[in-house]
């Protein structure tokens, strides 16, 4: 082995020289060979090195003579090599040393201990210069005379002594530089940092320093390691980016979240933050911790500082051990707080135990610093139920419209992206054609906040490219903690649960004020003694002036003072000494009264702090005080939304099921609006404008609808897709709002228009959904077929060229269908003729239609047959200009499937190019929402409507703006809501 590491060490020096030698030569002649000459010398010696640690679980005998085998059969498959390596030892002057080195090793390997100078290999200063053969052939002589000797007294034990030194280093990694304690949540240098900073009253209320004063602070006396390690570990401390609560107040450039290096220490300030002062120094000088030596003896440093909160949680840590490491999410401050407050009432006598599920609902997952969603809930539960585990994290977007395009907006990042990798990683996918329908991105962040924006191109759907984003960029990342620390008094590295955590650190809180009481109660026991021997003299004020004046000196007065054959005063030398430092104005009255005021009040303190010392109880009821006070004063709202798994609904249970009108413009918007902004109005009026007042084609209402938020909306589009979506996923907006585009809800493609939305409230085995087109064709399909329906769309109907799926109805086989045209006739025939057809079919003609004409409606009668003389079961036609009536559906005989129908209404002379809008089915004590194609919506009750023949042009139910391009483009009926 020694051999090994002497030629080791020539090799070194042999390369050293060649690369040197190489830059003085002509590179195109000499610098490859001699490039390779080392080349081949630095493979020769890393071998030997391989072949040495490979054998760590031999003896030391084996592993001596393995490493000689290997050695020596290498220098005989490769002489050239080693010949090579001598030739250069003597170019260097240094043959002669290394010769004598290894004789020197080898007579030590036998035993010799006598100065011959007979032995092989021996140096001798006057022989002559050897070849490079016979070098080589010495070296093989010494190394196998070395593996020759069995005397093993004077080796080292490899394996053990390898194993003995690993230990040590792992311990050393382990326990003093990368995991935190469990018990305040720092590292040691975290520690040693805020300490220093304590130190040199570096306070909340005082001025910043420089961070190379602090960093000089923690080196010269606590932590001798690199500076770069204690001011990285300084600068995360106080980036708002990295913990939840920062612990430093940072002055200066302490680096960004696109990875921005904080600039030099001698450039930055800080000082502490309240937290840090007020929760973890703030009884650091009252016994509540042990102090050991530092690394010289010079100084001493707490073993851990007196956390008041849990800031492992709070903060979160993250470190790479020997053979283990950690990962720990920060958390909200409120919520841990919460969490220990009932887990220090489980502790009290008659308290309730917690149970798991209870505080899960407390703290439901991470709470990070940048904010984002944590998608779904049971990553969280597993990492806080096991110690490790994973929670999906996603930014925060929305979209908007820029221009006449589509854009992303990203405005707050998964934790610990950057940012400006983010945008370059993007930036090649959309290069490469990785990632489709992104135009343009960009950073418009700034001191408010992140701002990012991906701009769409016009033909992309943002509903996919988002979802795209989060696929293949770190707009969606996995967070994966692994809950490890150091457990028990400091020194046990153990995984934990956020039970475990939090219980460890109830456990030191309980030591630390029962040591701060402690402490605290012996030092009013001292100042009530002292109390108690000053007011004594006082009462023999007289007497004490006079022994004092004719004492020799103070140590005689003191001696006067104490002795105990005085009975009247017979004072403690702490009392004498307190007595002897009184000036001549404390001993009025009015001092005296200060005193007896001051004993009573440390006789009060003595009690609560006696019952803090003896009352486990007390101390409980001291912690819930505390974290409540805590809770109150440095507790922030959660920035982490977390958000249930995607694909799966949330649970309507938690949202209240309120009415609720939606409205989708032909300008592909749609929004959400409570049912209560629009009060029911009387016939005639010009109602309420329920959407943007912008004169454009875009705001143009196309549907109208009111349901019930708990409601599934199945809206079906011109092309034949259906799409499922819940009510209160749609977003709300103010009624003079434009809406969200349909785009950010639903996969729409551009081209295709939403032409029928349909509000399901339970899906039922005997109902079915009819659908009709524009050209008259109808189909009916199995309502269940359209349970599973998502967002991602289903082909529900096949087309005619020019066709288009205008309506969906729900119905049974008991009731009837009614078809009306925008000429004014309509036909009436039984659903139970009507046979069923599969998702995909096109369906058969409903109702003959003239040149020109086209459908206007479609209705369901329910129940056929109930409709008789009295009945309040009505046909509501309204044209386009206004004019509507009611019909009894008594007036509509069921006919024949395809027929040509019979006249419904006729239109006013004098409203010319007029048609047939909407044909509904309602009751006299419904209410209605009609709505104009500019988004003027009046709410009135069907009775104020009259009832006319079929032949009637009808009255007036809403006055339109007709100069001004209106129409009325759509009825829907207000739906009961639920309970009443």
């Amino acid at each position: 082995i020694y051999v090994t590491l002497e030629i080791m060490s020539t090799s070194i020096d042999i390369i050293d020289k060649n690369m040197k030698h190489s830059k003085n030569k002509d590179k195109n002649k000499n610098n490859g060979a001699w490039n390779k000459k080392s080349a081949m010398v630095y493979g020769v010696t890393m071998m030997m090195m391989m072949m040495i640690m490979t054998v760590k679980t031999a003896d030391c005998f084996q592993t001596t003579r393995n490493v000689k085998q290997h050695v020596v059969s290498t220098i005989e498959q490769h002489p050239s090599h080693s010949q090579m390596l001598f030739m250069e030892s003597r170019n260097m002057n240094i043959k002669r040393n290394a010769l004598s080195s290894l004789s020197i090793m080898s007579m030590n390997v036998n035993g010799d201990d006598d100065d011959s100078t007979d032995e092989a290999g021996s140096f001798d200063p006057s022989m002559a210069d050897m070849t490079e053969s016979e070098m080589a052939t010495a070296a093989n002589d010494l190394l196998v005379a070395a593996a020759a000797s069995t005397d093993t007294s004077d080796s080292i034990d490899l394996p053990n002594e390898i194993s003995n030194s690993f230990m040590q280093y792992a311990l050393s990694i382990i326990l003093g530089r990368a995991l935190p304690d469990a018990r305040d949540g720092l590292k040691p240098v975290h520690r040693r940092i805020l300490y220093a900073m304590n130190g040199l009253s570096l306070k909340p209320t005082t001025s910043h320093r420089k961070c190379a004063r602090v960093v000089g602070e923690v080196l010269g006396k606590y932590h001798p390691h690199g500076d770069m390690a204690v001011y990285d570990a300084l600068v995360r401390l106080a980036q708002t980016f990295s913990t939840g609560t920062p612990l430093i107040d940072g002055h200066g450039n302490f680096g960004s979240i696109d990875n921005d290096p904080a600039a030099a220490m001698r450039y930055t300030e800080c000082r502490l933050t309240k937290v840090s002062s007020e929760t973890l120094l703030d009884d650091l000088n009252l016994d509540t911790v042990d102090f050991i030596a530092n690394f010289d003896g010079n100084e001493v440093e707490p073993t851990v500082l007196p956390a008041k909160l849990p800031i492992l949680l709070l903060n979160g840590c993250a470190g790479i051990a020997v053979g283990m490491a950690t990962n720990v999410p920060p958390h909200n401050l409120e919520e841990l707080m919460k969490a220990c407050i009932l887990l220090t009432k489980s502790r009290l006598t008659d308290g309730k135990p917690l149970s798991d599920k209870r505080l899960l609902s407390i703290v439901p997952g991470p709470d990070f610093p940048t904010g984002a969603k944590i998608i779904g809930t049971e990553g969280a539960k597993k990492l806080y139920t096991t110690g490790n585990g994973g929670v999906v994290v996603r930014a925060v977007t929305h979209f908007e419209t820029i221009g006449r395009r589509s854009a992303i907006i990203v405005t707050q990042l998964p934790y610990q992206v950057n940012k400006s990798a983010l945008l370059e990683k993007t930036a090649d996918l959309v290069n490469d054609k990785k990632l489709e329908g992104i135009a343009d991105l960009r950073d418009e962040s700034d001191r408010d906040g992140i701002r990012v924006v991906f701009e769409l191109k016009r033909d992309a759907v943002p509903a996919v490219v988002l979802n795209n984003l989060y696929k293949k960029t770190q707009l969606q990342t996995s967070f994966s903690g692994n809950f490890l620390a150091l457990m028990g008094e400091g020194t046990i590295p153990k995984r934990f649960t956020l039970r475990s955590a939090l219980d460890c650190f109830l456990d030191f809180r309980f030591t630390t004020i029962r040591r701060r009481s402690a402490y605290q109660l012996q030092k009013v026991a001292s100042r009530a003694h002292i109390v108690d021997g000053l007011l004594l003299a006082l009462i023999s004020v007289d007497e004490v002036i006079a022994m004092i004046r004719s004492a020799k000196d103070q140590s005689s007065a003191r001696e006067a003072l104490t002795d105990p054959k005085n009975k009247q005063l017979s004072l403690s030398i702490d009392q004498a000494d307190a007595v002897l430092k009184l000036q001549l104005g404390q001993l009025t009255r009015l001092n005296k009264g200060k005193l007896t005021d001051e004993k009573s009040n440390l006789e009060t303190s003595r009690t609560e702090l006696k019952g803090l010392v003896d009352d486990d109880e007390t101390i409980y009821a001291t912690m819930i005080n505390e974290f409540k006070e805590l809770k109150t004063k440095f507790g922030i709202p959660r920035r982490t939304v977390i958000e249930p798994e995607e694909g799966v609904m949330q649970d309507k249970d938690l949202i209240s099921n309120e009415q609720s009108v939606i409205i989708v413009t032909r300008g592909g918007y749609i929004k959400r609006m409570p049912l209560k902004t629009f009060e029911s109005q009387g016939r005639g009026t010009r109602g309420k404008k329920g959407t943007s007042s912008a004169s454009s084609d875009d705001n143009q209402v196309a549907h109208c609808f009111t349901c019930n938020d708990h409601d599934i909306l199945l809206m079906t589009t011109q092309k034949g897709i259906a799409y499922g979506l819940r009510a209160f996923q749609v977003p709300t907006a103010s009624r003079t709002a434009k809406g969200v585009p349909i785009p950010s809800v639903l996969p729409v493609k551009v081209d295709d228009i939403i032409t029928s939305v349909l509000p399901v409230s339970e899906f039922s085995e005997s109902e079915f959904i009819v659908l009709a087109t524009e050209n008259g064709y109808i189909k009916k399909t199995p309502l269940n077929a359209f349970e599973k329906l998502t967002s991602r769309g289903l082909i529900i109907a096949s087309l005619g060229d020019g066709d288009r799926l205008k309506w969906c109805e729900r119905c049974t086989d008991k009731d009837d269908i009614l078809i009306g045209s925008k000429h004014g006739r309509a036909t009436r025939f039984e659903t139970s003729k009507l046979r069923p057809t599969g998702r995909t079919s096109r369906g058969v003609i409903s109702m003959k239609l003239k040149e020109g004409d086209k459908l206007a409606d479609m209705s369901i009668l329910k129940e056929k047959g109930s409709s008789k003389e009295g009945s309040s079961e009505y046909v509501l036609a309204v044209t386009s200009q206004g004019y509507g009536k009611r019909v009894s559906t008594d007036e509509f005989r069921a006919q024949t499937r395809g027929g040509v129908g019979v006249i419904a209404t006729k239109f006013k002379p004098t409203a010319k190019n007029d048609f047939v809008s909407c044909m509904r089915i309602v009751h006299e004590e419904d209410e209605v929402l009609v709505n104009t194609s500019k988004g003027v919506l009046v709410r009135q009750r069907v009775k104020d409507i009259p009832t006319q023949g079929r032949t009637a042009t009808g009255v007036i139910v809403q006055k339109v703006d007709l100069k001004g391009g209106d129409f009325i483009s759509s009825i829907s009926l207000v739906p009961q809501y639920e309970g009443q």
